[in-house]
């Protein structure tokens, strides 16, 4: 039976691709849209049966033409928070979703999709309720929306729906998103590139680099797709993060001294990196201001009474490997 993987050259996409792999699985269905061609690298070490642009697969799959399969992840988004034209979002993110979501229910296949943290806004409780949910963005609002049709389908589907809400995910293969990449790949380029880092200066409350953010390893997100997977009786919508939430210093930090052992030299601590000059901070950028997340914290209550025992890698350990693999990149 295939698995079928929407945004399979993207970050989350790929990662899972690979992930399957490891398993042993290999009859895979990779979709996306391959405009920015850079990305086909990420499946460079990936093993697919068949590629699929996005357009052409939607008429395609809602027919049945992929014989039995056995789930659809669902990754494929535009994951810009920055995107500001509405009608493509829109499109791109509920619209599609919501075709897929209608034919995997037709067929019967476990539909396994991307939400977003994005959809709790400014809010202090990250709980998976529809009081909760506030999106400061129109790539929130097309999560939040989508969030919301799957619930009221979910009563009476009768094959698996899992909705993941994504927080702060960095770790391999997301080199080619740019500007929206993770802190952890920023500060990882500055400081190879000039030997320092910079983070936002205090806003909202929090001091320089103090902003709190759940950061999660983009492993454990893997592992939380493939234990839903394992378990096709489970279903509904659930936070995904590490269940902490670490300033950016930290990040930055992690990069610094992951960077610095690979030098042979001693780690730093946070005031001394600041004194040394590798550390710097900058204003908060005006178009930011009142559009930002300055706290993300993921209950994952819901994700343990699923199931999932595994404990979540935190910014100290997961930065720190993820350095190491893009140190094997890039020599």
């Amino acid at each position: 039976m295939s698995i079928i993987v929407t945004g399979a050259a993207g970050f989350i996409g790929s990662n899972l691709v690979k992930a399957l792999n490891l398993r042993g699985e290999t009859d895979i269905i990779a979709v996306d849209d391959l405009t920015d061609g850079d990305k086909i690298r990420n499946l460079a070490d990936c093993d697919i049966s068949d590629y699929l642009d996005k357009r052409d697969f939607v008429a395609r799959y809602a027919r049945g033409d992929f014989g039995v399969v056995r789930a659809l992840f669902h990754q494929g988004a535009c994951s810009s928070t920055l995107e500001g034209d509405g009608r493509y979002l829109m499109d791109n993110n509920y619209r599609y979703s919501c075709d897929l979501l209608e034919a995997s229910l037709a067929l019967g296949v476990a539909f396994l999709y991307a939400s977003s943290a994005a959809v709790y806004g400014a809010g202090r409780d990250f709980r998976e309720m529809r009081e909760y949910e506030r999106p400061l963005n129109a790539y929130g609002y097309s999560k939040f929306l989508f969030d919301q049709r799957v619930r009221r389908v979910l009563p009476q589907a009768r094959s698996q729906v899992v909705g993941l809400r994504y927080f702060n995910v960095y770790g391999p293969r997301e080199q080619h998103k740019g500007r929206m990449a993770s802190v952890a790949w920023h500060c990882f380029r500055q400081y190879r590139e000039h030997g320092k880092v910079q983070l936002f200066g205090e806003y909202d409350g929090y001091p320089a680099g103090g902003h709190l953010r759940d950061f999660v390893s983009v492993e454990d997100v893997a592992r939380v797709n493939l234990h839903f997977l394992d378990h096709p009786e489970r279903n509904g919508i659930f936070n995904l993060g590490s269940g902490r939430a670490q300033p950016f210093n930290d990040v930055a930090l992690a990069v610094i001294n992951a960077l610095r052992a690979q030098q042979d030299v001693q780690p730093l601590t946070l005031d001394a990196a600041v004194r040394a000059g590798v550390l710097e901070y900058t204003g908060f950028p005006d178009g930011l201001r009142g559009k930002y997340q300055s706290y993300t914290c993921a209950d994952i209550s819901f994700l343990r009474e699923a199931g999932y025992r595994a404990p979540m890698l935190g910014v100290a350990e997961g930065v720190e490997r993820y350095c190491r693999w893009l140190l094997g990149q890039t020599g």
